[in-house]
């Protein structure tokens, strides 16, 4: 991942990185084998870096975590959720523009 504001998450550390964030997190389920979410990943390096520090972008592999997905409902991938003060603010299934996402991190920081 080629932004420092990329944080790959797991059940062991999503309380920290996610729920007890001080800024709002954009947490992205996906998976190796996912057309979609590879082509998503060039984006999202993109907006962490563009709003690094504002925001924090997070990784979940539906593969190797699980019980995640379940936790949060998710059925297909790529799925975004936007996370705000340790709640879910926002839901984006499916591959999104950049504009899109970027209207979702602005209302978040807002």
């Amino acid at each position: 991942m080629a932004s420092e504001y990329i944080v790959d998450l797991s059940s062991e550390n999503f309380d920290q990185e996610v729920l007890k964030s001080d800024t709002p997190v954009l947490v992205d389920f996906w998976a190796e084998w996912c057309g979609p979410c590879k082509m998503l990943a060039p984006v999202l390096d993109e907006l962490a870096t563009e709003y690094g520090g504002k925001i924090k972008v997070g990784k979940v592999n539906i593969d190797n975590d699980q019980q995640l997905s379940v936790q949060y409902g998710i059925q297909s991938i790529p799925t975004l959720l936007v996370f705000k003060g340790g709640q879910v603010q926002g839901q984006h299934v499916g591959l999104k523009s950049k504009s899109v996402l970027k209207e979702a991190l602005d209302t978040a920081i807002g």
